[in-house]
């Protein structure tokens, strides 16, 4: 197989929930000066899931526009990376595939390793494309983050879902090599099976993604990547969109440069239009950031973007892509933008039923109530089996 063999995104795709609630609803509730949320942490509104959805439903609302636009003959494997698994046996990625209706001869599986997840099915999506050129791979990211009511976490809650089409003489970014690598065990924030809620460290988690940042800058350049002043901007997993700034100051003190806001204004400024009014969606989060940078920026054709992925406990990884010419005819910034401005706005008691909300474990029949206009919902579980439906 030629090393030169150009592969990458070919397609990119985003859905988030049917409701959002606007960070000023949260703030009248808890007394919080909204500046807080608007200024020291860059959100204003979170994404919240109806009742009748959860990571399968949006996975599979990501997904559907590019099995639509492109079809799935040469689909020969799909990659469902989350940390809100539903199952810790089956796949999240199965259901999305039979909801899609894609070939039998498929492989499915799922990824786990915090918000880094869908970097991970993105290289081995690489790699399978590499062994074989023909054919391509569905990589999709989808989370809803939880923390408990009133908790610190709680303004940074989100929900969305991204997919990708991974192939050979991709259309809109070849992925390029190589990749800079870092992992330490560190508890910065972890979700036992037994909660429903993540615990986190806000200043632990903090420390450890600058420290990833460094880490795997240093693996980078030493593996011959790209000198920091190629890059037109760059893609930060953004549990807020204010960690982007911080985390793009300490990457450029690392290499000695100047830190102005301008100058990080620049990098990453185009990056946080999503996620800024969608809240964290964990593995999604720095795909989210590219979207909002190809649907925003003037044209990036031919020139370098480069990702930080990270995932706590902590696994990290940077890598560069290069936006391919042309690229603007296979946007969806559109659907993008009614995806986001599709969304219900909540009341905070409306807001707290759906957050307490979870289904008994009895094993009985229960149905959910029929709150979503997406394509598809979690229609019911029953027996312990989840049942979705089209809608």
């Amino acid at each position: 197989m030629p090393r030169d063999l150009a592969a990458g995104m070919h397609d990119l795709s985003f859905a988030t929930t049917e409701f959002v609630l606007p960070h000023t609803v949260l703030a009248e509730h808890n007394g919080t000066d909204i500046a807080k949320y608007h200024v020291g942490i860059g959100q204003r509104s979170m994404s919240v899931a109806a009742a009748d959805e959860d990571i399968v439903t949006l996975g599979a609302a990501a997904a559907a526009p590019v099995i639509a636009r492109h079809g799935a003959d040469r689909i020969r494997t799909v990659v469902f990376a989350t940390e809100s698994s539903v199952d810790q046996a089956k796949s999240a990625g199965v259901y999305v595939h039979s909801l899609l209706g894609l070939p039998t001869a498929t492989r499915v599986v799922e990824l786990k390793q915090a918000c880094y997840a869908a970097t991970a099915g993105l290289q081995f999506a690489l790699g399978l494309v590499h062994r074989d050129p023909a054919q391509q791979v569905l990589v999709i990211a989808s989370d809803i983050s939880k923390y408990e009511a009133d908790s610190p976490g709680e303004a940074t809650q989100g929900a969305a879902a991204v997919a990708m089409l991974i192939g050979s003489d991709p259309a809109l970014m070849r992925v390029e090599e190589p990749s800079g690598l870092f992992t330490a065990d560190v508890m910065d924030f972890w979700r036992p099976n037994y909660r429903d809620a993540a615990l986190v460290d806000g200043q632990e988690s903090v420390t450890a993604y600058l420290q990833a940042v460094a880490g795997t800058w240093k693996d980078y350049t030493e593996r011959g990547g790209h000198p920091l002043e190629e890059f037109a901007a760059f893609c930060y997993h953004q549990p807020f969109t204010k960690m982007a700034r911080k985390a793009h100051r300490h990457l450029l003190n690392t290499c000695g440069y100047d830190t102005d806001e301008e100058r990080i204004t620049r990098a990453v400024g185009q990056t946080t239009a999503y996620n800024e009014v969608v809240g964290n969606s964990y593995t999604a989060s720095v795909y989210l950031a590219l979207a909002a940078l190809l649907d925003q920026a003037d044209d990036l054709g031919g020139r370098s973007v480069g990702f930080l992925s990270y995932g706590s406990g902590s696994v990290a990884e940077f890598f560069a892509g290069t936006v391919v010419p042309g690229y603007r005819e296979h946007l969806r910034t559109g659907a993008h933008r009614e995806a986001v401005d599709r969304r219900r706005p909540l009341d905070h008691a409306a807001y707290r039923a759906l957050h307490a909300r979870s289904f008994p474990a009895d094993g009985g029949d229960h149905p959910t109530p029929e709150q979503t206009t997406g394509p598809f919902r979690l229609a019911a579980l029953r027996g312990h089996k989840r049942v979705y439906e089209r809608r």
